[in-house]
C-alpha cells in the first residue's frame, strides 16, 4: 500500500525526527511513503542513506499529486487544499488520519480513534482520524524506532567517546535553559563524562565552566540510527521534544525529559501527567526526588539534594520499558487502524 505523510518542519527537528521514523518503520514491514516535507534539510545528517520504500519529496509539489491509499498529516499540519480536494474526488476516498502529539494525559485516551466528518472546505464528505500515541493499550503506541542492540564495550570508544575509570556517561540533548548549571552540579556528585548534542547543549556549555569531574564532548550530527544506538550506552540521557524522549524509554536506562516550554504552561500538566504514570506502575520509592529533579530541569521549582540512586533509578526505567514492550507499537496499531476503516 501507498502512504503519504505530511510533515512540517517547525522547528528543532522533532517532526521531522518523528516523520522519519514513522515512514523508515512503515517502509520495513513492506509499505511504500512518500514523505511530503517542507524542509527536508535535517535528512542530510539524520538519514544520510535514505531507505528503500521512502521517497523525500517537496511540500509544494503535493498541489499536482494524486493522493495515495492513506493520508497521515502529522500533528495537524492539514495538506495543500488542492490534494485535499483530490481526496475527496476519489472513489474510494483515502484513510485520512492525523498523527496527533504525545502526552501521557487523559483527554488521549477519550479522544484516540475518533473521526471528524468534514462538512465544508476542499474536503467536504470526507472522514478525518484521530490517532493518538501513547503509553497503554487504549492509546495508539509509541514508535520503537531502531533495534538497538545493548551497548558493545567498544561502541563509544569507536567514536572517540570512551569512558574513563568511574565515569558515569550522560547524554545532554536538550532546548535553551537556565538550568545547566544546576544540573551541572548535580552530575558532578560523581565523575561524568557528558556527551552534548548540537544545538543549544552545545552552545550553553562553550559559556559556562563546568565543575571539576564533570567532563564534556560535543558531539557532531549523528544520523537517527546511530543516536538511538548511543542512547543504549549511557547511565542517563537527558532529552528533549517527543521521538528522542520516545527513544530514550526503550534502553531502560535512567531519563530526564525537557518538554518545549508553551507560553501558557500546557508543558507542565503533560509533565506532571507522565511522571504520574511512571510513578505508578514502576513504584518508585525515590518518586518525589525524581519528580523533583524533572520540575527542576523544566524550568518548574527547585532541584532536589540529589538525584535519585542509581540503582533503583534503573530498576524503575527498566520496569517501565518493560511495560511499554508488552503493547502493540505504534506502526503496528497503526497499519491495524487503516486496514479496519479501507
Amino acid at each position: 500500500m501507498v502512504w503519504d505523510l505530511f510533515c512540517r518542519v517547525v522547528d528543532n527537528f522533532g517532526d521531522v525526527g518523528v516523520c522519519w521514523r514513522l515512514a523508515a518503520g512503515l517502509a520495513a514491514r513492506g509499505e511504500s511513503v512518500r514523505l511530503w516535507i517542507d524542509d527536508a534539510s535535517a535528512l542530510t545528517w539524520m538519514a544520510p542513506r535514505g531507505t528503500e520504500g521512502v521517497q523525500p519529496l517537496l511540500w509544494a509539489d503535493a498541489e499536482h499529486a494524486e493522493p495515495a491509499d492513506t493520508v497521515i498529516e502529522a500533528f495537524g499540519c492539514d495538506p495543500p487544499s488542492a490534494f485535499i480536494a483530490r481526496m475527496a474526488r476519489r472513489t474510494a476516498a483515502p484513510v485520512w488520519i492525523n498523527l496527533e502529539y504525545l502526552s501521557a494525559e487523559a483527554y488521549v485516551e477519550r479522544s484516540h480513534g475518533l473521526q471528524s466528518p468534514q462538512f465544508s472546505g476542499p474536503g467536504a464528505g470526507l472522514n478525518k482520524w484521530f490517532f493518538y500515541p501513547g503509553f497503554n493499550a487504549r492509546t495508539g503506541g509509541l514508535l520503537r524506532g531502531t533495534s538497538a542492540p545493548p551497548c558493545p564495550e567498544h561502541w563509544l570508544a569507536q567514536h572517540g567517546w570512551a569512558r574513563q575509570a568511574q565515569e558515569q556517561v550522560v547524554v545532554l540533548f536538550c532546548y535553551d535553559t537556565t538550568a545547566l548549571p544546576d544540573l551541572l552540579q548535580q552530575l558532578a556528585a560523581q565523575p561524568t563524562l557528558l556527551l552534548a548534542a548540537p544545538g543549544p547543549a552545545q552552545q550553553a556549555l562553550s559559556q559556562i565552566r563546568p565543575p571539576t569531574g564533570v567532563r564534556t564532548i560535543a558531539l557532531p550530527w549523528l544520523a537517527q540510527t546511530e543516536f538511538d544506538q548511543l542512547l543504549h550506552c549511557t547511565d542517563l540521557n537527558l532529552v528533549r521534544g517527543e521521538d528522542s524522549f520516545v527513544q530514550a524509554q526503550w534502553p531502560g536506562v535512567p531519563f530526564i525529559w525537557q518538554l518545549y516550554p508553551q507560553a501558557d504552561g500546557a508543558h507542565a500538566a503533560k509533565l506532571e501527567a507522565f511522571l504520574d504514570r511512571f510513578l505508578s506502575l514502576t513504584e518508585f520509592v525515590d518518586g518525589p526526588a525524581l519528580r523533583q529533579a524533572w520540575r527542576a530541569w523544566n524550568g518548574l521549582g527547585a532541584w532536589p539534594e540529589r538525584l535519585p540512586p542509581r540503582a533503583a533509578w534503573q530498576q524503575a526505567a527498566t520496569a517501565w520499558r518493560d511495560s511499554l514492550r508488552r503493547q502493540p507499537d505504534l506502526i503496528t496499531q497503526l497499519q491495524s487502524f487503516v486496514a479496519e476503516r479501507r
